[in-house]
């Protein structure tokens, strides 16, 4: 039997975690706003700051500008785009749909350990919002939602969300949106019906958690 040589002109795996670190942290960086909306950004410096090549960076920077995050101008800057606030108000209808439908994609697979994760979740959820650290339970709230989308098991579904979420995300924390116990309550009813499969409930309560906070723009 022939043994094929292995290629040696793919792109190795530590350039692709270099890319896919880089571009996590740069995504990061502009939703929290360590990077301003309008800011320049120079690829060298980028680079030295996370202690990788300028390549990871470019390829890190022509993805984000795919999504939406910055814009480049050849030959000349990259920006961070500017956040519009009225975007808000096109971004969650769609993810609510999307979030109501892994809901009732996750119910045939769920298990008690991912029940019991949603809950322990919310716990931590609670208490974030008890003691006011509202970052913490905007991160919180996005994992108890990763839960649920992870357990539809839906590769096209994740994928979209993954982007919006991240849109929805930097709205939040730019626009300083603060999450109450009424969206505690809500989760812990979205864990009942999972469990019980009422999805006509289930989905108007995954819609609600999520649009109900378009009245804050």
């Amino acid at each position: 039997m022939n043994i094929l040589p292995i290629p040696t002109d793919h792109s190795k795996p530590i350039r692709l975690s270099a890319k896919e670190n880089a571009y996590n942290q740069l995504q990061q960086w502009i939703i929290d706003g360590t990077l301003l909306p309008g800011e320049k950004l120079n690829d060298t410096e980028l680079a030295k700051a996370l202690g990788v090549s300028r390549t990871p960076i470019r390829e890190s920077l022509q993805l984000l500008e795919s999504q939406g995050f910055v814009k480049m101008y050849p030959g000349k800057a990259t920006q961070v785009t500017e956040v519009e606030k009225d975007s808000i108000k096109d971004l969650l209808p769609p993810l609510a749909v999307l979030q109501a439908l892994s809901a009732e994609l996750a119910i045939p697979h769920l298990t008690e350990e991912i029940l019991e994760q949603l809950r322990k979740t919310n716990n931590h959820f609670s208490e974030a919002i008890k003691t006011e650290n509202y970052y913490s339970a905007l991160k919180i709230d996005e994992h108890f939602h990763k839960i649920i989308v992870s357990a539809a098991s839906n590769p096209y579904i994740e994928g979209v969300l993954e982007s919006l979420q991240a849109h929805v995300r930097r709205q939040y924390f730019h626009n300083s949106i603060v999450l109450t116990e009424k969206s505690v309550e809500e989760h812990w009813e979205i864990i009942n019906l999972m469990e019980i499969g009422d999805i006509h409930a289930l989905t108007t309560v995954m819609k609600e958690n999520w649009l109900r906070n378009t009245n804050k723009f």
